[in-house]
């Protein structure tokens, strides 16, 4: 009998993705890495702390995130110099400026390509958004926030062409987020969509969701856009830290 797609999925190996900024500030933490020679550093570190692969939210000279190509271009090389081979991308989230269906022409002009972008595909372009990176050769990490996302996707016709399912959890009561992740995992197997699966919570609720996915085998994801504290408590010092403390959780879970 073939496996479930959970079950073909917990048979892999996991890696951990580094989320660099995201859209936060450096009010939120001081080591929000926003230039060009920030995320190189800060990618760096994180890879040396662990991490596989990254995701980066290229900032303007303002320090707002945009995926205008002169913005993104300087980004993409300056952390693939610090950190050769490793794969990186960039959110394609619809509330970066350009913003809307503006973004779409914005990609069309990039002249430097990420290895993948995130799509969320709560947004109501999200279908042109994955179809348009993949014509262009870019990777696509589907992004669903609840089984209705999934099942966008696999209304999707080309689902399957996804380099992954990014599961991201956004309920910060951690019961809820252990609910929802659960719920979610459950639709992509009844949708049958056999991509492997990037999942990751947000702040109170990153914990769990992380502990629940490693305990299935998944990919993960850490890193100051999605939480700034360590198991403990503790505010990490920055995202290597962050990254560190997921593997050492990974690590010492309960079994």
């Amino acid at each position: 009998m073939m496996p479930s797609p959970s079950q073909a999925r917990s048979e892999r190996g996991s890696m951990i993705q580094a989320a660099l900024n995201g859209g936060r500030s450096r009010r939120f933490h001081p080591a929000v890495p926003c230039t060009p020679a920030e995320l190189a550093r800060a990618a760096a570190a994180a890879v040396e702390a662990g991490a596989a692969c990254l995701h980066i939210h290229p900032r303007d000279a303002a320090d707002r995130e945009s995926l205008d190509p002169a913005v993104i271009a300087p980004a993409l090389e300056a952390v693939r110099r610090a950190v050769p081979g490793t794969p990186v991308g960039v959110s394609t989230g619809r509330w970066i400026a350009p913003g809307g269906e503006a973004r779409h022409d914005a990609i069309r002009r990039w002249t430097v390509l990420p290895d993948y972008v995130s799509v969320n595909l709560i947004e109501p372009d999200s279908a042109e958004v994955i179809s348009l990176a993949l014509a262009g050769g870019i990777g696509v990490e589907a992004g669903v926030w609840s089984p209705a996302d999934v099942d966008r996707l696999a209304a999707h016709k080309d689902a399957g062409r996804c380099l992954r399912l990014l599961m991201e959890i956004n309920e910060q009561d951690p019961a809820d987020a252990i609910a929802v992740f659960e719920a979610t995992l459950a639709r992509a197997d009844q949708r049958g969509i056999r991509l492997p699966i990037l999942a990751h919570g947000l702040d109170a609720g990153f914990w769990a969701v992380h502990a629940a996915a490693m305990a299935r085998g998944l990919d993960t994801r850490a890193g100051l856009e999605d939480c700034a504290f360590r198991p403990t408590g503790a505010v990490a010092r920055d995202n290597a830290d962050a990254i560190a403390a997921a593997l050492t959780f990974r690590h010492d879970r309960p079994s």
